[in-house]
């Protein structure tokens, strides 16, 4: 029975690294998989599911109108799947989240997405939200804050390095607006 599967952390956890691998596993045994992110991070050229530690993959590309439901069926119609993998699940819609809970339940397909539980306010973000609610397996992926913490949070910084406490729920970067921190360094860093 095929699984939704929710890999959650903070930033620098490793997500896209074990989402590249998990690809890697499938394709290396000759199963075809499906490669989902999201299109609002336009850093790279050709879209592609990139790790910190420099693997990649090319991927296909969602945003709040694309119906997963409709083109990964299709994809498996013409060529059956093993496996769909989403890195950037956060920003998914719950319509989306859903839309991935019926592919592994109606379409056969496991499906594991990978995404930030919260944002740089300590807020889910709603695609998280849902497959918090729905997934068949959760799995936490750790990060370390520099105290040696685990880290749970996603602190935004400006260019100074200082902690930024308001704006939009999505601004992409990397470590250059966000740090990972436990949540007491987290607090502490806002109430600077």
């Amino acid at each position: 029975m095929a699984k939704l599967y929710f890999y959650y952390a903070s930033m620098n956890a490793g997500k896209s690294t074990n989402l590249l691998q998990a690809d890697f596993n499938y394709r290396e045994r000759g199963m075809a998989t499906m490669l989902w992110t999201a299109a609002l991070d336009n850093r790279s050229q050709g879209h592609p599911i990139a790790s910190r530690i420099g693997l990649e993959a090319n991927a296909h590309l969602f945003d709040g109108a694309t119906d997963l439901w409709a083109e990964v069926t299709a994809a498996h119609t013409a060529s059956p799947l093993a496996c769909v993998l989403i890195d950037e699940a956060q920003f998914l819609s719950p319509e989306q989240a859903w839309q991935c809970a019926r592919l592994a339940d109606e379409a056969g397909i496991p499906v594991l997405c990978y995404g930030l539980r919260t944002d740089f306010r300590g807020e889910l973000f709603a695609g998280s939200a849902v497959l918090l609610g729905i997934a068949d397996a959760l799995v936490e992926l750790k990060a370390v804050c520099h105290c040696g913490r685990k880290a749970t949070m996603n602190l935004r910084v400006d260019e100074s390095g200082a902690a930024v406490a308001h704006g939009a729920q999505t601004e992409i970067g990397g470590n250059d607006r966000y740090v990972a921190l436990c949540r007491k360094h987290f607090r502490a860093a806002l109430a600077r």
